[in-house]
């Protein structure tokens, strides 16, 4: 199951975000994908608002995985964009998927093969200086039931 959301501002984008957060459940995994700017972390910022966290999300582009835990459910928000070359398994990132939280991988195509078979895939891109299309797709009974109760 597909949808396609298109927001006007970041402040939209981060309401839809935040939407999303209130729904998530423990093991939640979500792909983000999108080109440098399009607003990835913007949208996270706005997740971490649904879950009730209140720390200041950062992109984690530095440091591959930040941990958010002051919320209903803790938030573990990974960058995985420089392991293109690198063995992931060694990250341990399936204790993450599997674990109490909720998981936002930006650039998951780079660690395809560890990934869970079920996730909820964002890509987002720019239509205008602040215009954005989200296109969500679920993958897993699990994730199309999320789109057809939270996103249509």
């Amino acid at each position: 199951m597909r949808v396609e959301k298109y927001t006007k501002s970041a402040e939209e984008t981060i309401a839809l975000a935040k939407k999303i957060g209130q729904n998530a459940e423990a093991s939640f995994v979500i792909l983000l994908e999108g080109d440098l700017g399009a607003g990835k972390t913007t949208f996270t910022k706005g997740l971490a608002e649904g879950l009730g966290i209140t720390q200041l999300v950062k992109s984690p582009t530095f440091t591959i995985i930040r941990e958010y835990t002051s919320g209903r459910l803790p938030l573990y928000h990974m960058d995985v964009y420089r392991l293109e070359d690198a063995n992931p398994d060694e990250l341990g990132f399936e204790e993450y998927f599997l674990g109490d939280g909720v998981s936002v991988i930006e650039w998951a195509h780079f660690i395809a093969d560890s990934l869970p078979q079920e996730y909820l895939k964002i890509t987002i891109s720019r239509i205008s200086d602040e215009g954005r299309k989200l296109e969500v797709e679920a993958v897993g009974g699990q994730y199309e039931a999320f789109i057809a109760e939270v996103l249509t």
